[in-house]
């Protein structure tokens, strides 16, 4: 197993609690100390600041924590899953050797997320046996131009993973994040782009710590922004870094794309569809018209919203998605953000 190295994490630490962090191949681990009530805020800080620079896990070590933690503290402990509920290609794991602290985050309906283990060794091994996602990762300065320098590298990245359908609503939500970043922190952006079990993900760093702004004006295009963004993605949020700025991500749903049924008859080896025997007779094709596809007095005009095709679930949908529906119904109101140039700074 590589050596870890040490990780300076700027968490804050009270007299009776303590967490470090250091680093063991690409996964970083968050050691604590102290009576779990004092130190559960701390740990979860330290969770965030540890997600925000991207690793490929992040475990948690509460074998020094005492025993007889309090319900309320495991509780709260155990909403860290939401971070993986949000992107699950980060996993965050827990190693505590206390067989009623573990069945405790495990029964807690966001502590299913986690990885519950009883040591740290078997936490950093469950997280490197997860999948890796595919990233793809753009500096930008704060110019003008960034939300189109943006849009393009996301087309690129989603044609090279054959997920050229979600183009459109996965353009507008990065646009969005790069103008809000160019126009209210005015530092330098870091882009990344990552495709991981049927999510998209969608994550712009800058230097600033000041929140993503939402103005709420009609002659001011860019004040919608954020609704758009919540409407075409499954959850979005921020975390903070340790050098004082921020990560503003953005989830969409965006399954494998299926092989197409003449994709999957091609011989691999020669590259053609198998031989079809046609019989020697056909049946006689019916002349009579077919029926008008829709009444003749009935006209059809284009859709400004959002794409139905992309990131739809089948079966019953999730509440914050149901909640999300109004800000994507308030764009009726306003011109289609593809026909309306003054809607991107690039």
């Amino acid at each position: 197993m590589a050596q870890p190295h040490r990780k300076s994490l700027h968490v804050p630490a009270g007299p009776r609690s303590l967490v470090r962090a250091h680093v063991v191949s690409d996964v970083v681990v968050l050691k604590v100390a102290g009576r779990l009530s004092d130190v559960v805020e701390d740990l979860d800080l330290a969770i965030q600041l540890a997600l925000a620079d991207g690793p490929r896990g992040v475990v948690c070590d509460l074998s020094a924590v005492f025993e007889g933690a309090e319900p309320d503290a495991v509780a709260l402990l155990a909403t860290a899953g939401r971070h993986v509920h949000d992107w699950a290609a980060i996993p965050v794991a827990l190693a505590c050797d206390d067989p009623q602290v573990r069945g405790a985050l495990s029964s807690h309906p966001l502590g299913g997320h986690l990885i519950v283990t009883a040591t740290t060794a078997s936490a950093v091994s469950a997280v490197l046996a997860t999948p890796i996602p595919a990233v793809h990762r753009l500096r930008l300065a704060p110019h003008p131009t960034a939300p189109r320098a943006s849009r393009d590298f996301v087309t690129r990245a989603l044609l090279e993973w054959r997920l050229g359908r979600v183009i459109p609503a996965a353009s507008l939500v990065v646009s969005e994040l790069v103008t809000n970043s160019t126009m209210y922190a005015g530092t330098d952006i870091a882009l990344s782009v990552a495709w991981h079990l049927g999510a998209l993900r969608l994550a712009v760093r800058d230097n600033s710590s000041r929140l993503p702004r939402q103005v709420y004006s009609v002659l001011d295009l860019h004040g919608r922004g954020l609704t758009i963004v919540a409407g075409l993605s499954r959850a979005f949020g921020v975390l903070p870094t340790s050098d004082g700025g921020k990560v503003v991500w953005a989830v969409l749903d965006v399954p494998r794309p299926r092989m197409s049924v003449r994709a999957s008859s091609v011989n691999p080896v020669t590259k053609e569809s198998p031989m079809i025997t046609a019989p020697s007779r056909l049946p006689r094709l019916a002349r009579s018209p077919l029926p008008p596809v829709q009444p003749a007095d009935h006209h059809a005009f284009p859709q400004h919203c959002a794409p139905d095709h992309v990131g739809l679930a089948t079966g019953q949908r999730p509440a914050q998605v149901l909640t999300a529906v109004p800000a994507v119904k308030a764009q009726d109101a306003y011109p289609h953000p593809y026909s309306d140039s003054s809607n991107y700074l690039g």
